[in-house]
């Protein structure tokens, strides 16, 4: 970071030197603004880098726009020769309403730099009407840049999805502690109607048992009675 800003106060020195000759060094003042920074994915092969500038005093005329790179090792003043074509690395417009652009064709990783917009007019005599912007750096990335509205709708659709696999998971446990419920309740139920068979069955058991006990016993006392009869009956015969 402090090679760049190095970079940019050397290369704002050699602005001012050019933009000097460009013109004489009235109360004409120029201010440029340029976008701080631009991301495109390597396979858009174009890109336009824009310009805008506002104007205090200036004589009615067009201004001069000039561009300038700002490379690792190396800066260039771009497009000397006007670039008016297409088939040309760079192209220069001048856009309506105080607006200039630079389009970068068949767009390289190497194009990667900071591009320093400068707008002279040549006639004035004041030296703030040869002014330059902060510089534009250029990232071309490998990977597809996504917008900021695609990023906050895919932002959007996680936290939907958060949601709903959060739910499916809530609705998931919900169903699993119904149903070991439901069938805790079912086997306490099939438990208790065993028990009652059981008890049932041991009651019809000893009830059976009782009935027969009582059965054999009055047996045996009709036999002891009969026993004591017969020989009773013997003992009285002489």
């Amino acid at each position: 970071m402090e090679t760049v800003n190095r970079g940019k106060i050397i290369l704002g020195l050699e602005l001012n030197l050019i933009l000097f000759y460009v013109g004489v060094a009235d109360n004409c003042i120029v201010s440029v603004s340029q976008l701080p920074e631009l991301e495109v994915d390597y396979t858009q092969k174009v890109v336009t880098l824009s310009c805008s500038f506002s104007t205090v005093g200036c004589p009615a005329e067009q201004p001069t726009s000039l561009w300038f790179r700002y490379g690792t090792h190396e800066s260039e003043n771009l497009c000397s020769n006007g670039c008016k074509s297409e088939t040309d690395k760079y192209t220069l417009k001048n856009l309506a309403q105080n607006r200039v652009s630079l389009t970068v064709n068949r767009l390289t990783f190497n194009d990667s730099a900071i591009y320093v917009c400068g707008i002279a007019f040549p006639n004035s005599k004041q030296p703030r009407a040869k002014q330059t912007g902060r510089g534009t750096v250029l990232v071309v990335r490998e990977m597809k840049v996504l917008s900021k509205e695609l990023q906050s709708a895919l932002i959007a659709l996680l936290v939907l999805f958060s949601i709903y696999i959060t739910s499916v998971l809530v609705i998931f446990i919900i169903l699993i502690k119904s149903k070991s419920n439901t069938r805790r309740k079912k086997e306490t139920e099939e438990s208790q109607k065993k028990k009652s068979a059981r008890r049932i069955f041991q009651e019809i058991a000893q009830e059976l048992y009782n009935k027969r006990h009582v059965e054999t016993h009055q047996q045996t006392e009709k036999d002891n009675t009969y026993e004591n009869r017969a020989a009773l009956s013997n003992y009285e015969r002489p």
